[in-house]
């Protein structure tokens, strides 16, 4: 019996609802899901790799078939040293929708075994990012309900904002 093991790579500062909404239903279709922190430096993020690797292992907790990574380079290299058979993408907008396409068909012609799957996020977090969630942190409104209550806390600890919930 084969088992599939999938990848859901992305930067994760912070983890939202809608990742972790993804990652239920990932470890419902793949026998395995690895969620791999990309390691940018080209970024700048608000949180240390090793805080958004704790922040999604306690967001992870609950299921038996979902580890955490982080990787650098290529995704299709870091697949390839996983032994992943598919790639796990979130799309909430036609805009991501044009990205992931580019970045799937380049990845098919880097790795022609491995496959892409696009899932929608519940409707509910259908406009939630990262980028989104900080912006609105850091300007004093609410983002409860759009991520984990770790992260409110994590994001309190940063200090930025003046309200946060």
């Amino acid at each position: 019996m084969n088992t599939v093991k999938a990848i859901y790579p992305g930067s994760f500062d912070p983890v939202t609802n809608g990742h972790v909404d993804l990652i239920a239903r990932g470890s419902k279709i793949f026998d395995h899901l690895v969620v791999a922190i990309l390691r940018n430096s080209h970024k700048n993020p608000l949180f240390t790799v090793a805080e958004r690797v704790e922040m999604l292992t306690e967001a992870v907790a609950g299921f038996g078939n979902v580890s955490i990574a982080t990787f650098d380079g290529l995704l299709v290299d870091f697949a390839r040293q996983e032994q992943a058979h598919a790639l796990l993408r979130g799309i909430r907008a036609i805009s991501d929708y044009e990205y992931e396409l580019q970045m799937a068909l380049m990845n098919r012609r880097l790795s022609p075994e491995l496959e892409t799957i696009f899932l929608m996020p519940d409707a509910k977090y259908s406009f939630v990012s990262s980028r989104l969630v900080k912006e609105v942190f850091e300007l004093g409104g609410s983002v409860e309900g759009l991520v984990p209550e770790f992260v409110i806390e994590r994001l309190k600890q940063h200090g930025i904002g003046n309200a946060g919930s």
